[in-house]
């Protein structure tokens, strides 16, 4: 169906002729029936002008920013880079955000969701002075103009997207479909805070986006903020049109009202209409959602609110040339970048970039000195958008009330006695935290707080639930301070928008799972690393991760359920960012998610067991290994105390790598009593590294300390080996490094089974162990063949009984073998 504005923008015939770039036309402002009187309406034309004219001389200028001399080729970038066709929806949204800011006295920020929409942003926040108060280089003046464009997409300047460097921004605007979560996520516990949320149609398309939409049902109008969707229809894609621009328009209303909101239409081409058009729709927003408040806050109206949005349609490139070398450009695809591709080299192209410049008549927008003039100024809120704490959410962190983790530990008598299932240790500790910190604190699940063990959460909280409630539903709460939905898109990207505005959070999730989420988590750390080289950014909450349900117990839901490779997906990011812990137990998994939500700045990855399984280490012990994040566990050692170099290091990394290497110890202790073993624990994986590559690497001589340079070490992982082997490729003792892992190797079968299958066994271990100590292969020729027949004996007693044999599963750390302190 082609609609009036389409058929504005993109008549059949270009007129101009064959080849020939056409100029706008010069801009007049008509009159438009509407909310807003005459000057209102100029004041927002004169706001949407000039931050396009910034837009454009950021894509365009390297030089004479204000025209006063005529445009030569040495004016314009040699890289002509940036996106316009979503600037001017953005302008246009910014300029009328600030109008109802300054009517109503909202508190607000700004999230822009289209991609490459950097320009309208910079523009906004350069006119408001927020450059200039956070990049004194950047003044409101002719020369801070120059730098405002010449930094734009240029080396040693700023991406063209909003980023870090972005005054205002806390979404990262590279990777499209997290705009609306981000904007939500900083809603929640804000119950002042309103979010302008610019959703871009190709954006629309993707699959956080798509899920995003029911982030509503999440919202409680007495406890949280407010959103503003506004979904920017300007029709393209790169090269394609959108969906959302392409089904009838009351099919989309049928669809948005489906997700709960109660969208209002605003469509054209003819700025005067489109802007009171926009002005009564935001009037008309902002009048339900301050109703909605109200009957929530002072009535205490629970019911879920149906939320208002805006759908804006306007032409992609709105105002730029609207042909260029006899094509079509605006309203059409060919507007999503740079209109004028040729602008340096070739006459024509300059000459029409210099009126499409002219056309927004600078001259009245800005002064002598290039500052905005007071009508411009007069414009912006006492509290800009751009300067906002919010989207500088270190500014506002505030620590968490953090009970004593010690108070919480498990007794252990001696290594390997009782057991627990750790995380659900860890759920008695984040109950208590939850408790503590209203308004502070969320978690985040896929539907997976119960089946991960934190159930104990729920004593304190339900369920963040704002929908219906059914008769047999259990722990749904209005003002529930764990966030449940199957979408791990969701969870994560709703939990950034929490941490980026200042609050703290944990997202638990199944192992396997979380590969969902991998580029969201890649955008998230880059944006972290990006900010610390920004001198006014502050740094904020960590990204903590509780990855359960792991690798190594999900035999009974098989194969699809397996996979550890979030570790190498985190390896690959920036040391200064990125932390990895594997504790073997429920006293460790508390020390180290102590430290965890102490932290700043980082993204914590976490991985533990919800199985029960043995107890290692006492609370003290406990502590002081987590603080070491490497050491040697000297209990389970074995002739290591003669001051000589060990005959073999067996090291692990993760619960089940350590039971399988505690009980490969015993066995070496009882049928080779000769042999010098020592058994060394890694909780913090990047101990592993290098101290020049990682601040928590280790040191060469504190590395060959513990592994030795030249014993051979067996080293029992989580994840897949090679991982081990790339962190530890420099070290001098890395040729007789032999890492056990999983290989791909998993099905639907018993938990010893299932490390069997991957040679990660206690027994395969033993055989590693004896092909790889020189000279005790012929010595140990009668254990190597009973750890072989040991395993075929363990394997066809599964397939013969359904479950682990005896031996296996009701393995313990012999009593006899821990030395006895005098």
């Amino acid at each position: 169906m082609t609609s009036d504005l389409e058929r504005d923008t993109a008549a059949d015939t270009v007129g101009g002729g064959e080849g020939e770039t056409v100029a706008p036309e010069p801009y007049v402002l008509t009159e438009a029936p509407g909310p807003l009187t005459r000057p209102e309406l100029v004041a927002v034309d004169t706001w949407w002008r000039a931050a396009n004219y910034l837009a454009v001389g950021q894509i365009y200028l390297l030089r004479n920013p204000l025209l006063r001399e005529p445009l030569r080729a040495e004016d314009v970038k040699p890289r002509l880079l940036g996106h316009f066709g979503t600037v001017p929806g953005l302008n246009l949204v910014w300029a009328h955000a600030n109008r109802v800011i300054r009517d109503r006295g909202l508190h607000a920020v700004f999230v822009a969701g289209p991609g490459h929409g950097g320009p309208g942003p910079n523009a906004c926040a350069w006119l408001e002075g927020a450059y200039a108060e956070l990049y004194r280089d950047i003044p409101r003046d002719e020369a801070g103009m120059r730098r405002l464009f010449h930094q734009f997409s240029f080396p040693g300047g700023v991406p063209s997207h909003c980023a870090p460097e972005t005054p205002g921004s806390f979404h990262e605007g590279g990777e499209l479909g997290y705009s609306l979560l981000h904007a939500y996520g900083a809603a929640l516990d804000n119950p002042d805070l309103t979010v302008f949320c610019v959703i871009g149609d190709g954006e629309a398309e993707t699959g956080p986006l798509a899920g995003s939409w029911h982030a509503n049902k999440f919202l409680n109008a007495g406890r949280d903020g407010a959103v503003v969707p506004i979904l920017a229809l300007n029709e393209y894609k790169i090269a394609n049109p959108t969906i959302f621009a392409r089904i009838p328009e009351a099919e989309l209303v049928e669809l948005l009202r489906g997700y709960g909101y109660q969208p209002i239409v605003v469509s054209g081409s003819d700025p005067a209409q489109v802007h009171q058009d926009m002005a009564a729709a935001m009037d008309s927003c902002l009048a339900q959602i301050a109703r909605f408040q109200r009957a929530a806050r002072e009535d205490g109206d629970t019911s879920r609110p149906r939320w208002p949005m805006i759908v804006l349609h306007t032409p992609k490139g709105w105002t730029c040339p609207p042909v260029v070398d006899g094509e079509r450009v605006e309203g059409t695809f060919r507007a999503h970048q740079v209109p004028l591709p040729a602008a340096r080299t070739n006459p024509e192209h300059r000459r029409v970039l210099e009126q499409w410049l002219r056309s927004y008549r600078p001259e009245e927008l800005f002064d002598e000195t290039g500052a905005p003039v007071p009508e411009l100024l007069a414009q912006i809120p006492e509290r800009p958008m751009s300067l906002d704490p919010v989207a500088n959410g270190g500014l506002l962190v505030r620590d968490l009330d953090l009970p004593d983790w010690r108070e919480y530990g498990v007794e252990v008598e001696r290594p390997g006695a009782g057991t627990h299932e750790a995380t659900r240790v860890l759920g008695g500790w984040l109950r208590d935290v939850t408790a503590r910190n209203p308004g502070n604190f969320l978690t985040f699940a896929p539907d997976e707080l119960v089946s991960n063990r934190l159930q104990d959460i729920l004593e304190v909280t339900g369920r963040d639930w704002q929908a219906e409630v059914g008769r047999w539903d259990v722990a749904l709460s209005t003002s529930g301070r764990a966030v449940e939905v199957l979408s791990e898109h969701m969870c994560q990207g709703l939990l950034e928008g929490y941490l980026l505005t200042g609050r703290h959070g944990v997202f638990t999730c199944y192992e396997a799972f979380i590969h969902i989420v991998d580029a969201m988590f890649n955008q998230h750390a880059k944006w972290l690393d990006a900010s610390l080289a920004v001198p006014w950014r502050r740094r904020i909450p960590s990204l903590n991760y509780l990855l359960t349900s792991h690798v190594w117990r999900q035999d009974h839901n098989g194969f699809t359920h397996q996979d550890p490779g979030f570790l190498d997906v985190v390896t690959n990011k920036s040391p200064e960012i990125v932390r990895v812990y594997l504790p073997p137990d429920a006293n460790t998994l508390l020390s180290t998610y102590d430290h965890c939500l102490r932290s700043l700045h980082y993204a914590n990855v976490v991985v533990a067991g919800k199985q029960p399984g043995p107890d290692w280490l006492s609370v003290p012990e406990a502590a002081l290994h987590c603080a070491r994040g490497v050491g040697i566990w000297e209990w389970a050692c074995h002739n290591d105390d003669l001051g000589s170099t060990p005959d073999v290091v067996l090291a692990c990394a993760g619960d089940i790598p350590t039971l399988e290497t505690l009980a490969a110890a015993a066995i070496l202790r009882d049928r080779l009593p000769e042999l010098r073993v020592r058994v060394i624990n890694v909780v913090d994986l990047m101990r592993l590294l290098p101290a020049e590559e990682h601040p928590h690497g280790l040191s060469d001589a504190h590395f060959d300390t513990l592994f030795t340079t030249d014993a051979p070490v067996i080293f029992a992982f989580h994840g897949y080996p090679w991982l081990v082997h790339r962190l530890t490729y420099r070290r001098a003792n890395h040729a007789n490094l032999h890492v056990r892992g999983y290989k791909e190797k998993g099905t639907t079968t018993t938990p010893f089974d299932m490390v069997m299958l991957n040679d990660l066994d206690r027994f395969h271990l033993v055989l590693d162990v004896i092909d790889r100590v020189p000279g005790l292969g012929a010595r140990a020729a009668g254990l190597r063949q009973e750890m072989v027949d040991a395993r075929l004996t363990a394997r066809r007693w599964t397939r013969e009984h359904g479950e682990d044999i005896p031996v296996v599963a009701d393995w313990v750390w012999p009593e006899a073998a821990i030395p006895t302190v005098p």
